[in-house]
């Protein structure tokens, strides 16, 4: 097992169960490498060839395939994470998609934080097919990708998600389910609505610190130990207060989340004013040349 990309950590006792992994990014990548690392048989599919290659020199005994087809042959589970619903469509449909190349009774588990549209339409296709379609967006940024520690929350059929669960222990420090499909990625625009707000009510306290010309580390410190302590003040405060934002997730991948939880939103008739109004902060972070820096960069607009 190599640690180059992924922490080490202790797995469960499971069945070693022939997998497929399709998209290497910086999620899935490390992802795919705990499954492995935990003992399963994994054929890994990258859209760039390179990358696939990689990751089977580093996880010794995986296998890449050429096309998502190819590699999810013989696979009980094929697990996916990329970057929107037409990506994710491209690899599931078509003549060279994944779904002509499942089994009857194959389980397809969808870790793409993308619409609920398109989880529902997979899902009913997959039954079709007499296959099985689960979305399981993922929370926990790079970092809990690499130490094997994400939170999932899925949608789909309880009986699947059963059968998933021991698997994806490997790479989740809790693996939930949350109803039927589209269930998955309704949880997780709930978990990027809490954290648009969060940061931009983190944004301003810090740059009204600095402004008053108080000790923002100690501030944090003290203010941590209270109500107002949070995963985005303990992970990110000090690092907003002197402007560092190299960190996982970025501007561009948020606003493309804002925006499926925006038009979920005109969907469902909920109201979002705060999150409406973050959306085009991170609009202005763009407009900066912040596409690339973490989401914590929303403090940027306030200098």
């Amino acid at each position: 097992m190599s640690t180059a990309t992924i922490a080490s950590r202790s797995y469960a006792p499971c069945t070693s169960t022939p997998v497929a992994f399709l998209g290497l990014g910086v999620m899935g990548y490390p992802m795919a490498g705990h499954l492995a690392a935990a003992g399963h048989q994994v054929t890994v599919y990258n859209r760039t060839t390179t990358k696939a290659e990689a990751w089977v020199e580093e996880f010794v005994g995986g296998r890449h395939a050429a096309t998502p087809r190819e590699a999810v042959k013989g696979a009980r589970m094929v697990f996916s994470c990329v970057g929107n619903d037409d990506d994710l469509r491209s690899i599931v449909l078509g003549d060279d998609g994944a779904f002509a190349g499942m089994e009857p009774g194959a389980i397809f588990v969808d870790h793409t934080t993308a619409s609920a549209q398109v989880a529902r339409e997979l899902y009913a296709e997959a039954r079709k097919r007499g296959l099985h379609f689960m979305d399981a967006p993922v929370s926990g940024g790079q970092a809990g990708a690499v130490n094997g520690q994400l939170t999932v929350m899925c949608g789909g059929d309880q009986e699947v998600f059963d059968q998933v669960a021991p698997v994806a222990d490997a790479f989740s420090r809790a693996f939930t389910y949350m109803g039927a499909s589209g269930s998955g990625q309704l949880t997780k625009m709930v978990n990027q609505i809490c954290i648009a707000g969060l940061v931009q009510g983190l944004s301003e306290a810090i740059a009204f610190g600095l402004r008053a010309d108080l000790d923002v580390e100690k501030v944090l410190d003290v203010i941590g130990k209270g109500a107002a302590q949070s995963w985005q003040m303990d992970n990110r405060g000090k690092t907003m207060a002197v402007g560092k934002f190299d960190f996982g997730f970025a501007v561009d991948w948020m606003r493309k989340d804002l925006g499926l939880v925006l038009a979920e939103a005109q969907r469902n008739g909920a109201r979002l004013p705060v999150t409406a109004l973050v959306d085009q902060f991170y609009a202005d972070v763009q407009a900066m040349g912040g596409n690339r820096w973490d989401t914590s960069s929303l403090i940027q607009r306030l200098r």
